[in-house]
């Protein structure tokens, strides 16, 4: 619901100049019933100028009237044509400076891991255009050859449940809606997707010829035989001749 202009300021005149109810004057100015009554008390808004809503062409009189004659009813803010496109515009996520140097390197990790994600969720998460995403996917950019894939959480350029949150649209929207491995595309899954996941530990790809050993203490292994240690320390006769050679 629309709140008029000046909430708080608005919700002051009303408290002094009309009998509606807290919840009347909470529900049309978008504070709550407890913080109306701290107006009333003078304890909220102290020093605050009321806000006549009905000179502002915000409320009109009837509006108020039906208010104070029935006490569930609803007061209506009047239609303002000046107001109107007015909404929050949603662009992209804003970036401090001193990260914005940064974004190259997160929007590379998220095309390198993440194929899935549409150029506009990477928009949305890390705060850039849909032509620097295009250049960097085609390897054009001009600072491609310098370029690492870093993820962008560690960045601080989004959180982690924004991330994961955009890698489970992009599967549901492919028609998967599973997440490949970590050996697949060391791909981030949610908490629900992990705690799902067998305990039994996995060797990455990258550690070829290891397959046969195990990660986990084998209590049936053989024992290993006893070593004599006077075996290490048997050395060979010496020869008669040798013998004589050293006196």
């Amino acid at each position: 619901m629309s709140k008029p202009l000046m909430a708080k300021a608005t919700a002051v005149w009303l408290v002094d100049n009309t009998t509606l109810s807290f919840k009347q004057i909470g529900d049309f100015c978008g504070l709550h019933e407890l913080e109306v009554q701290g107006i009333a008390d003078g304890d909220v808004a102290v020093g605050v100028k009321g806000y006549d809503p009905v000179a502002s062409n915000q409320l009109d009189a009837e509006e108020i009237r039906k208010g104070e004659a029935s006490p569930t009813y609803r007061l209506r803010l009047k239609h303002n044509p000046a107001a109107e496109g007015e909404e929050k515009r949603r662009g992209p996520r804003y970036t401090p400076l001193s990260k914005r140097q940064d974004r190259p390197n997160a929007i590379l990790w998220l095309v390198k891991f993440h194929p899935e994600l549409a150029d506009a969720q990477i928009a949305k998460l890390v705060g850039t255009t849909k032509p620097t995403i295009a250049s960097i996917r085609e390897r054009t950019h001009w600072n491609i050859q310098n370029m690492q894939p870093i993820d962008p959480v560690a960045l601080g350029l989004c959180r982690q449940s924004e991330l994961d949150a955009a890698v489970q649209k992009a599967a549901k929207k492919s028609g998967t809606g599973e997440v490949m491995s970590d050996d697949e595309r060391r791909k981030l899954v949610s908490t629900e997707t992990s705690l799902a996941m067998s305990d039994e530990p996995r060797l990455p790809s990258s550690m070829a010829g290891l397959e046969n050993f195990s990660l986990t203490r084998n209590e049936d292994k053989a024992p290993e035989p006893d070593l004599d240690a006077d075996s290490f320390f048997n050395l060979p006769a010496a020869d008669e001749d040798e013998e004589g050679e050293n006196r």
